[in-house]
């Protein structure tokens, strides 16, 4: 037998990527070294927003796109909460609005000037205040103005009308242990969420309901996330017990959920995965 044939051929063997220039980087940027499973960084087509390292609270840079090389130590930020920063994100309806969660308990909107800061940002155009325990996780609405998504420590989700700074929805039964991350749909009726207790759920925020739950959708013990995709279906990554990356990708309407659910419980709504691929993590 021929090396050829043993050999499976694929045209990505020898692709390689090309650096960019120094010049075409943001550096020396003190990022945050907070534990939390976060990104520490957020983008739109007008900045580039990063969780840096602060004393004596949190804070995060906001930099115009076209700002790169190296940047200044005493560059200014945006630095009003008392605890370090855990989570930002920019609001899809105005590329000047940002949403920042804390340590703090406290979740903060801010208006950014249309040429970036000039000055240390403090004073937050509104601020949030209705988790118990550190906020680390925050997502806008995709559809709907001025309606924000936070999860906190507490397993608590919280959906906020910024502009009256009022709680629109509260829930605080549907995830017994600490959640990892969410994600709406792209009409904002559903999001999605993973959990600890290593299950991930679609949820209904105006209804305040369980649509679809999948229970260990991944069985290591190490973080995982879920995502919505925009054909309706959960794309999640995680670990195997044998600590082997996994992938998976999930239908929170399959009609053959109901085959895949455990007789012991009574018949709903319960993933079907199409797809699961595993690699050996180092």
């Amino acid at each position: 037998m021929s090396f050829r044939k043993v050999v499976r051929q694929s045209k990505f063997r020898h692709v390689f990527g090309q650096p960019v220039k120094n010049d075409q980087c943001y550096e020396d940027i003190r990022v945050s070294r907070v534990t939390w499973d976060s990104t520490f960084c957020a983008v739109n087509p007008k900045f580039l927003a990063v969780i840096v390292e602060a004393s004596g609270g949190g804070a995060f840079l906001v930099l115009p796109l076209s700002k790169t090389g190296r940047i200044d130590k005493a560059y200014p930020t945006v630095c009003g909460h008392t605890g370090p920063v855990l989570d930002i994100d920019w609001c899809p309806h105005n590329d000047e609005v940002i949403a920042s969660g804390s340590e703090d308990c406290t979740v903060m909107v801010w208006q950014i000037p249309e040429n970036g800061l000039t000055s240390p940002l403090t004073e937050p155009v509104v601020v949030l205040e209705g988790h118990t325990k550190r906020v680390g996780i925050i997502a806008w609405h995709p559809t709907a103005r001025n309606v924000l998504l936070s999860a906190g420590c507490d397993n608590v989700v919280l959906i906020w009308n910024v502009g009256t700074a009022e709680e629109l929805f509260r829930l605080d039964s549907l995830h017994p242990d600490l959640i990892y991350n969410v994600s709406w749909n792209r009409n904002g009726s559903l999001f999605c969420s993973a959990c600890k207790d290593k299950s991930v759920r679609v949820i209904d925020p105006r209804r305040g309901t369980l649509m679809a739950e999948r229970e260990k959708a991944h069985e290591g013990a190490r973080p995982m996330r879920a995502i919505f995709l925009a054909d309706g279906k959960v794309f999640t990554t995680g670990f195997s017990r044998m600590s082997e990356r996994q992938l998976a990708l999930w239908d929170p309407g399959s009609p053959l959920l109901q085959q895949a659910s455990s007789s012991s419980k009574p018949p709903g709504p319960s993933p079907f995965c199409f797809c699961t691929v595993t690699s050996r993590a180092p």
